[in-house]
Formats: C-alpha cells, structure tokens, sequence
C-alpha cells in the first residue's frame, strides 16, 4: 500500500510539474537561454578584458556581439518557436532582433560606463547587475516587438 501511494503521490508531483513547466514554458525557457547568454556575455567580456587588455567598451560591444547571436538562435528555434523559413522571413525577423538588441545595447553600454568610471565599481559586477536588467528589457522586446505571428506575405507555400 505504502508503494502503491508513494507512486502515485510521485506521478501528481510530476503532472504538477509539468504543468507548470507547460505554462510557463516561454518564460522558463527564456530565463534559461537568458542565463546561457549572460554568461556567454560576462565570460566573453571578462576573457577579453582580462587576457587581451582591451579598452572595457570594446570589449563589452565584443561580448555583445557573441552572445546576441547565441541569443537569437536559441529564441528563435526554442524560446519562442518561431517557424518563419524564407529567406526574406528569415532576415527580417533577424533584423528587427538585432535592432532591438542594439537598443538594449545603448542600455548596456550607459549602465556599464555608469558603473565603471562613474560610480568606480568592479567592472565584473558591473556586468552581472547589468545583465538582469538587459534580459528583462529584451524579453519585453523579443514579446511585443520581434517574434510574432507570421505574416500572410512571409508564409511559405
């Protein structure tokens, strides 16, 4: 009997689990792929920044460009499962992607000059309190803005 309920009460904490996980899939998995790329991003940045001595700008905008490219991939193909296949489609949605992301990168790059020479803090926390507030605003740009429904012209037949 104890095995029998041990079973059960197992298979309604999975059921649960994954149906939270089902409602909240776009969110966890953005958060996920999120955390991939800020650490893509701060590890970029610090290898730069640390081995190659460049200017931090420089080496933050490299970082950028790293982990932006990771980004789109992984939101397209998981986070938000957007299935445009033409070429034209396909440039399109990576456009309006690297438009918003250069957006959030103008973000980026205040906040970073703000605590580095402004405010005199370590650059690498810098980056990490940076990197909350840029997943958060590019969730809300990759939401609203760039992956949406397909439009009737960019279908493929």
């Amino acid at each position: 009997m104890d095995v029998v309920l041990f079973i059960y009460i197992k298979k309604c904490k999975v059921t649960i689990l994954y149906s939270i996980f089902i409602k909240y899939k776009q969110v966890i998995l953005y958060l996920f792929f999120g955390g991939l790329t800020t650490i893509i991003n701060i590890l970029s940045f610090e290898i730069l920044l640390t081995n190659f001595n460049l200017y931090y700008q420089l080496c933050n905008v490299i970082a950028w460009i790293i982990s932006v490219t990771f980004a789109y991939f992984t939101n397209k193909v998981w986070v938000f499962e957007s299935n445009y296949t033409t070429r034209a489609s396909f440039f399109f949605e990576f456009v309006k992607f690297y438009f918003f992301r250069l957006l959030s990168l103008g973000f980026e790059l205040i906040i970073v000059h703000v605590g580095i020479k402004v405010l005199h803090m370590d650059p690498l926390l810098v980056k990490l309190i940076d990197n909350v507030f840029i997943v958060l605003i590019n969730y809300i740009f990759s939401r609203v803005f760039i992956f949406l429904k397909i439009p009737k012209e960019y279908k493929k037949d």
